[in-house]
């Protein structure tokens, strides 16, 4: 196995290709570093349905025991689950999962007690010098007394924590589409539905890593058509889609049409400031001018920030945030470790719904209020110099620039971003107008520019 990890080493994960790229002899070497690092003497582990994870999940336990540290193995789960586990118990975690990868893909998502995250900058750095320099010379030296490695079923207390922070006990009853993608949610959603006044229709919920039915990434829209052709031939109130490890959620209303993440965003910073009056609410910067402006009306304090879970949960640390949404359909609660579930976002979803007579879309309308081109993705030779012409092309029009991540302009009736990939040889480029023609005009202004070769 070669000593370069740089390849499967993330800015805020382990992943990789299993087992071309990392194996168990690698995940063994991971898990003696997590507890170097951090300092653990316990830690929980948990993993998803991929045919690689077990093994992966159990090596990990291998290598943290070696070093002395107490494993509790909780099994099959959702990251959300792994995260309430970290919060719940107080112990540094360790998720096996690629998410919403194709197959052959595995990773490890990490965080320390309280389900605070491990990336680059906390840690991630320090465990793949660590395993790297150990896969050259061998395993670290084996602690006097290794650690012990239990067993705990959490799938009950983690719907249990759910559902006693989003009261569903009296909304009306509802039909539900829920397309798990066979990943997590297969799992999960039965015991967190359970006892509720829902009529669940299930698709794909059984555990399958190999993907047969289609990827179990919701935020290409060729992955949620049968879900969307699902929720019209049942009349259902609502549809559901989980990613691969369930920790994002994705909604389609009653005519089987996407509600765009920032609307939902918007509905639940509603209801959380409801609960708490005045609070502050984080958006990265991608999300609908909608969000903030609900979140001003509601009495809240709306705080911009850069995409990406780790500049979410610490600007939630640091302003005190009760909740936090992302484009990208992760949402982030106080009342989880300020940890992202996308479980507790469709409870929220659910209660709104069920707490009044009206349709999804009807109920979303309030939160949906501009035009957005959602992403779009360009393949450049160079992102710099593409980024750089575009700059050039709106400094002195009458606009706002703005690098907090990547590059926005804003003007009165619309606003773009466009950021680099940071894998991959690609601009990411969100539009947003008052209305659909100023959209579509920006949008083909700003392509035309990225696109072109001159």
């Amino acid at each position: 196995m070669t000593a370069d990890l740089s390849q499967i080493v993330k800015a805020y994960d382990v992943r990789g290709v299993v087992p071309d790229q990392w194996d168990e002899t690698l995940a063994e070497l991971f898990g003696a570093a997590f507890v170097r690092v951090t300092d653990a003497d316990a830690i929980v582990i948990g993993h998803d349905m991929r045919p690689s994870s077990p093994g992966l999940a159990d090596a990990f336990a291998r290598g943290a025991a070696r070093l002395g540290a107490d494993v509790t193995l909780i099994g099959l789960c959702s990251t959300d689950q792994l995260y309430f586990a970290s919060g719940s118990l107080g112990l540094p975690g360790a998720m096996f999962t690629a998410s919403h990868n194709p197959a052959q893909y595995n990773g490890i998502k990490m965080c320390r007690a309280g389900a605070a995250p491990v990336g680059q900058d906390t840690g991630l750095s320090e465990i793949r010098e660590l395993a790297e320099r150990w896969s050259e010379e061998g395993a670290p030296e084996a602690a006097a007394t290794p650690g012990t490695v239990t067993h705990q079923d959490t799938l009950t207390d983690y719907a249990g924590h759910l559902k006693a922070l989003v009261d569903l006990t009296a909304i009306r009853p509802l039909k539900v589409v829920v397309d798990a993608g066979n990943g997590m949610g297969g799992h999960t959603v039965p015991t967190v539905f359970e006892g509720l006044p829902l009529e669940l229709v299930p698709m794909y919920f059984e555990l399958d890593g190999t993907f047969p039915n289609h990827e179990a990434n919701p935020l290409d829209p060729k992955n949620i058509v049968d879900l969307q052709a699902r929720v019209r031939a049942e009349g259902a109130d609502l549809g559901l889609a989980f990613d691969g490890d369930a920790d994002r959620c994705f909604v389609v209303d009653e005519r089987g049409e996407p509600v765009s993440p920032s609307a939902i965003t918007a509905l639940v910073a509603a209801r959380e400031l409801a609960k708490h009056p005045g609070g502050t609410i984080i958006h990265n910067l991608i999300t609908s001018w909608s969000v903030p402006e609900v979140v001003r009306e509601q009495g809240g304090e709306p705080v911009r920030t850069r995409v990406g879970h780790s500049f979410i949960k610490e600007e939630m640390a640091k302003t005190g945030a009760i909740f936090g949404g992302e484009h990208s359909a992760h949402y982030y609660f106080k009342d989880f470790w300020n940890a992202d579930t996308g479980m507790l976002a469709a409870l929220h979803v659910l209660a709104a719904l069920g707490g009044q007579d009206g349709s999804l879309s009807g109920l979303v309308a309030a939160y949906d209020r501009y035009a957005s081109s959602g992403e779009i993705n360009s393949t450049v030779a160079d992102q710099t110099a593409s980024a750089a012409k575009v700059r050039a092309a709106y400094e002195g029009a009458d606009v706002t620039l703005d690098e907090l991540d990547g590059l926005t302009v804003s003007a009165e009736d619309w606003w773009f971003n466009l950021r680099a990939s940071n894998t991959e040889p690609l601009l990411r480029l969100n539009v947003e107008a008052r209305d659909a023609a100023t959209m579509a005009k920006v949008r083909d202004e700003v392509l035309a520019l990225v696109r072109s070769t001159d």
